[in-house]
């Protein structure tokens, strides 16, 4: 990850237009972006991250906050994205008329495969909470955002965000699933240790 500071640096060069300067922005902050539209739009979320994006570098010489407000920023942009596929996806039924077959797997496939199930099992845990709260856990935890900046992408106040994190982990913490999981992670790590 890189620092607030080669961020920053990131942002004034892609603002000037430089490939590589939103290069950086886009490796350091898609897979949260990812992540947090996994769990408000579920499927469709890389297709809504690719249009959080372009609208991203369509708008970003509108962008006129500090280089920290930046993923506040991107974040709204995502947030209205997936808003819209929501109501778009409610008013559509979809019946896919064939299965896409992927093609061979990577070299890495067996590790990605593990990684991407955890991930999607963590992401469901959390989708699986009320949506304010899903919402402002994957914006606070995942994405890493400070309250304020929580707030402003949500359109909610300070507390109110303070509340639903709160909430949303303590959630999580009772959930069975989640503590079922940590009892078995101990369990393989006192296995190992042996």
């Amino acid at each position: 990850m890189p620092t607030d500071d080669e961020l920053a640096d990131a942002l004034s060069a892609a603002r000037d237009g430089d490939e590589r300067g939103f290069t950086v922005l886009w490796r350091a902050l898609h897979p949260a972006v990812l992540r947090y539209l996994r769990v408000l739009t579920g499927e469709a979320a890389e297709d809504v991250a690719s249009e959080t994006w372009l609208q991203a570098a369509r708008d970003l010489d509108r962008f006129t906050g500090a280089p920290t407000a930046f993923p506040a920023w991107l974040f709204s942009i995502a947030r209205h994205r997936g808003i819209d596929e929501l109501r778009r996806a409610s008013r559509r039924l979809e019946d896919p008329a064939e299965t896409v077959d992927a093609g061979a797997a990577g070299p890495d496939a067996a590790a990605e495969v593990i990684e991407d199930t955890e991930t999607a099992w963590a992401l469901s845990r959390v989708a699986a909470l009320p949506v304010d709260q899903a919402e402002a856990v994957m914006l606070r935890v995942v994405a890493g955002l400070d309250v304020a900046a929580t707030a402003r992408v949500l359109g909610k106040g300070r507390g109110a965000v303070r509340v639903a994190t709160m909430r949303g982990l303590r959630r999580l913490a009772t959930d069975p699933q989640v503590r079922d999981r940590a009892a078995q992670v101990l369990r393989d790590q006192a296995t190992e240790g042996v």
